[in-house]
């Protein structure tokens, strides 16, 4: 039972380890999406996202904004991974169950 306990225990402490890299990663990557407008036949680029109930656009300019696309993609995949790391959390903590005193 003791190797099981500390099975566990390791699992935890890596599930917990991941959950921290990925939350603190996605702290410097941008939320929202870009969009992009037509105005007098020339494209504008714009990160839209939400701050409280608020749509907000912020202006990046008339040049495609390749790195900051790539930022949303990653950010995507991160939250993906933290759901699954979050998941894998819960499971490990029933798996512990009640500590006997």
């Amino acid at each position: 039972m003791k190797v099981l306990q500390g099975i566990l225990s390791e699992s935890k402490e890596y599930y917990l380890d991941v959950k921290k890299k990925i939350e603190k990663r996605l702290l410097n990557l941008p939320v929202g999406s870009i969009k992009e407008r037509e105005i007098s036949g020339k494209r504008y680029y714009y990160l839209q996202f939400r701050k409280d109930k608020k749509v907000i656009q912020k202006y990046l300019g008339k040049n495609n904004p390749e790195a900051i696309i790539r930022q949303i993609r990653e950010r995507n995949v991160l939250k993906r991974e933290l759901k699954k790391v979050n998941e894998a959390l819960k499971i490990v903590k029933r798996s512990e169950g009640k500590k006997r005193g």
